[in-house]
């Protein structure tokens, strides 16, 4: 493993991650947000809070770059398109449909949740493929 390039890797989809996440959640998922306001914390605890969501995208990112890196095939592109799809599907599924069952959400949201997840597995899955370099 290229040490140097898996630690860059780590840190370029770490912020793609945390931008990807807000354009999904703090733009496009918004208004579903406020409509079910109810169901969720008060808007100052969470701010409280936030720094667990930077500490587990911290910890989710160095194990989805880890796991890319050790299966690498070195196949381009699609490789990370693969990775990140099946890496998506993997994780958000689960997170997406648990919470359905668990919470009081409408299964728009539970979708919504399910394929923005995938989608930005597969972004970050396409970075990685472009931006980490093996040990020569």
């Amino acid at each position: 493993m290229n040490t140097k390039s898996f630690a860059i890797t780590v840190v370029v989809l770490y912020v793609l991650q945390q931008v990807l996440g807000y354009l999904m959640h703090q733009v496009w998922l918004t208004p579903v947000y406020e409509e079910l306001a109810a169901v969720f914390r008060p808007r100052a605890e969470m701010d409280q809070m936030l720094w667990i969501f930077f500490a587990t995208s911290a910890v989710w990112v160095l194990v989805f770059t880890y796991i890319f890196v050790r299966g690498r095939e070195g196949k381009g592109i699609m490789e990370g398109v693969r990775y990140g799809a099946l890496m998506g599907l993997f994780y958000n599924l689960t997170i997406a449909y648990d919470s359905y069952v668990i919470y009081p959400i409408t299964s728009s949201l539970a979708l919504k949740w399910f394929l923005g997840g995938i989608a930005i597995s597969i972004i970050l899955g396409v970075v990685a493929s472009l931006v980490y370099k093996p040990s020569n």
